[in-house]
């Protein structure tokens, strides 16, 4: 029973980790067979099966007591996933996982089928499908979340000094291109708004469920312009079909206004070439999605 009760970590996590992380994420990582054990024993989980994990976070699928099925999911502690479980809540389950219960940065959540996303459909019928529960999951933010206001003033100091950075190793982005995103920070930031936004909601954080047919995972929430979150929509499948095209599908598909998403992808576009891991469709599309929206 020992072993059962033991989070299964993998081991590219671990490396994956390491390569990218810093003292305070390493420190974390030693922690983090601790924390699985605690929250197994909390919630009488026993493992059931192998785990998978994402950049941030290990899923361990469980069975629960009374033999129900669940993951439990263990993050790093980081701004962008530190309202998840608020977010979840607010949702209940209505186009959303569902949250089980939580203790700190671990979640009991219900299972779903983690090896079908919405890369498995056409690409019209999963912008389809996402622009439906982008629909469904909007609302008011809730007081006291991470805003979108305090994200565009921080980074309207920080583009360009990751860009002096980088300048002195040869990767520097143009300079022009740092301007105009500094100034539609400063341009839309002041004024945006307090809808609920989930930063991270591409098509492999959207699962195939048993109780709804997809599900939305992993949100990243914050309050502000629900045209804020439609670049993670360009993320995957770059290659297929046009970039500006698909933002346009989204926005009308959506209500949102064409010209604040396209303003707002650049902004993030341009911060994910300056930061983003090499290994992160994020950053190696940036520059694709860029020009799409210039």
């Amino acid at each position: 029973m020992g072993e059962q009760r033991a989070l299964d970590i993998p081991a590219r996590f671990t490396e994956d980790f390491v390569r990218r992380g810093e003292d305070e994420q390493l420190a974390w990582l030693a922690t983090l067979p601790e924390q699985g054990a605690d929250a197994m024993r909390w919630w009488s989980l026993t493992a059931d099966g192998t785990s998978w994990y994402g950049f941030c976070s290990v899923v361990q699928p469980v069975l629960r007591a009374d033999g129900s099925r669940a993951v439990l999911k263990i993050g790093w502690p980081h701004p962008e996933a530190e309202h998840e479980a608020l977010a979840l809540r607010m949702w209940d389950g209505d186009g959303a996982v569902r949250l089980l219960a939580v203790a700190g940065w671990s979640l009991l959540l219900e299972r779903l089928d983690a090896e079908t996303d919405l890369r498995s459909l056409p690409l019209e019928a999963a912008l389809e499908v996402v622009a439906g529960l982008m629909r469904r999951l909007d609302r008011p933010a809730p007081a006291g979340m991470r805003h979108l206001r305090e994200v565009a003033e921080r980074w309207t100091a920080e583009l360009p000094a990751e860009n002096a950075v980088l300048r002195e190793t040869g990767d520097a982005v143009d300079a022009e291109l740092i301007d105009r995103a500094v100034a539609y920070c400063r341009e839309l930031g002041p004024r945006s708004g307090s809808r609920l936004v989930n930063e991270d909601l591409h098509f492999e954080n959207v699962l195939a469920g048993g109780r709804e047919p997809w599900l939305v995972i992993d949100p990243k929430p914050l309050a502000g312009d629900p045209e804020f979150g439609v670049i993670p929509l360009l993320w995957n499948r770059a290659d297929e079909g046009d970039l500006s095209q698909r933002v346009d599908f989204i926005v009308e598909a959506t209500g949102m206004d064409r010209a604040t998403a396209r303003k707002w992808t650049f902004v993030r576009a341009v911060e994910c070439w300056l930061t983003s891991d090499e290994d992160d469709p994020a950053g190696q599309n940036a520059e694709a999605i860029i020009e799409a929206m210039s």
